[in-house]
């Protein structure tokens, strides 16, 4: 049996109206799943404000209601209890309620603007890898070992990441990688837990639709590292600008890996090409399935990681190189017949797409033609739409612009969003089509023979959301398809 005066260690509390010492069935954040014998807890958050829904929540007679502000009227059946901040009490009681988890693994956290996905999953199979059980938190999916888990979000809620972490740790892993991302940072979904280390890729124009400005983007990510403990360790990209401010005042102790810039951690490209990169690992060479520089880095972040963890370096690199990246990240496929490369990336920002097309323009030949199909996803930052436009075009030869996830947008405002950025040499290079798949269509019937195909921005993802519904889409399937059409 758990107890309410259990699960508040460490909470802010500033008021308590009626008996602390009573049993805890469950914790809950959505109003819909209480009932008797939760704990609800009121989140002010983004989109909606859990004080609103106290007055229905009461009557499913839950143990107990945790808020920043009481309610007018009080139930002498219900204990009320005022705290600083809901969001990181819910975090906090979330760790207390599953038995702080995170403190019977070694947790990683990575975060940064690019390659959190592909950090945490290179980690989450190294470490399958070298013998041990371990967890996996990312956009993709989620791992208990063998066992794989749907991700709802890039990092879930409080509860259901304590729920997940706690499973973990009934399975017997040892160790758990995540994606943390700066609205998890930010809403303190991550209050509580006890990280063995954090890791920086780095950090470029995204999500201020949320953070409104870059200063703030760059505070919350900072702040992660901030939290750190001692006996932590905080790796950050040396060839980063503000990789150095990310660990200025963290407490963990501090490494830097890097291409460029002198390094703890020293990595350097042989060769870059389709079969994948040959690089120079602390002056060790090491053949990787991996492509494109952004995955040097990524790679490095992992190394550098697992040197942190205790691991021997020829095991690690051992296993690195037989590695495949994660799903829908440079994902690519060629057609039999007319040798046309497809790459499916989830490159949904500025610097993401440039980090893929300048890989690609290394990688294509004389002749070579690249073709790119890009969107940008609605309700979500519009200052970049015509970055985005604009990069797509200045790196590639032809580009399809069409939609991504307009959500409650119109994908033909958003694709007029893009186009704003186009120079008068860059509008020559693009049309639009609205409709995903026959955008995919239209790229595949302009590609001639080894033409580059890419397909930006959606990546892993297996469905496409319009008007609030989510409708099944999968782009590496459409190109399969499209690649099928061509042999016949």
């Amino acid at each position: 049996m758990i107890l309410l005066q259990d699960i508040l260690y460490k909470v802010g509390i500033r008021s308590v109206k009626g008996k602390l010492d009573v049993a805890v069935k469950d914790l809950q954040i959505d109003s819909r799943k209480a009932e008797k014998g939760s704990v609800f807890i009121a989140i002010k958050g983004s989109h909606a404000d859990g004080h609103q829904f106290i007055e229905s929540v009461t009557e499913k007679k839950p143990v107990a209601i945790i808020c920043e502000v009481f309610p007018e009227r009080l139930s002498d059946e219900i204990t009320y209890v005022q705290v600083e901040n809901s969001a990181e009490a819910a975090g906090l009681m979330a760790h207390n309620f599953y038995g702080q988890p995170s403190e019977k693994l070694r947790l990683v956290g990575v975060t940064g603007t690019n390659g959190k996905t592909t950090i945490a999953t290179l980690l989450f199979k190294l470490f399958e890898g070298l013998g041990y059980k371990s967890g996996l938190l990312s956009t993709v999916q989620n791992h208990i070992g063998d066992t794989i888990i749907p991700a709802t979000h890039t990092t879930p809620d409080a509860i259901s990441l304590n729920a997940l972490l706690r499973q973990m740790v009934d399975a017997g892993c040892s160790h758990a990688f995540m994606e943390t991302s700066s609205h998890a940072i930010d809403q303190h979904r991550i209050a509580g837990l006890k990280f063995t280390g954090g890791i920086f890729s780095n950090i470029t124009h995204d999500h201020l639709d949320y953070h409104k400005t870059f200063e703030e983007y760059i505070r919350v990510k900072k702040s992660f590292f901030d939290s750190l403990p001692s006996t932590a360790f905080a790796i950050s990209n040396a060839d980063e600008k503000r990789g150095a401010v990310m660990l200025q005042n963290t407490n963990a102790k501090k490494y830097f890996y890097g291409l460029k810039s002198l390094a703890d951690f020293k990595g350097k490209i042989l060769e870059n090409n389709l079969t994948g990169l040959v690089m120079a690992v602390d002056d060790q060479e090491v053949h990787f399935r991996l492509i494109g520089e952004f995955n040097a880095y990524n790679l490095m972040a992992v190394y550098a990681s697992a040197i942190c963890l205790g691991e021997e370096k020829q095991e690690i690199l051992r296993c690195l190189s037989v590695l495949s990246g994660a799903e829908g990240r440079f994902d690519y496929i060629v057609s039999q017949k007319e040798k046309i490369i497809g790459i499916v990336d989830y490159a949904h920002t500025p610097d993401a797409l440039i980090n893929v097309l300048t890989t690609i323009e290394k990688l294509r030949k004389s002749g070579e033609q690249i073709i790119t199909v890009v969107g940008c996803g609605g309700d979500r930052d519009k200052t970049k739409r015509p970055i985005m436009g604009e990069v797509a075009c200045k790196y590639s030869d032809k580009v399809v612009f069409t939609s991504d996830n307009p959500r409650s947008e119109d994908a033909a405002q958003i694709i007029k969003d893009m186009e704003e950025g186009l120079s008068t040499a860059a509008k020559r290079k693009f049309i639009s089509i609205a409709d995903r798949k026959e955008a995919i269509k239209t790229a595949t019937s302009l590609a001639k023979p080894s033409d580059i195909l890419l397909i930006a921005g959606k990546g892993h993802e297996k469905y496409q959301e319009i008007k609030g519904v989510k409708y099944p889409f999968d782009d590496k399937a459409v190109l399969k398809e499209m690649f099928e059409m061509l042999e016949k």
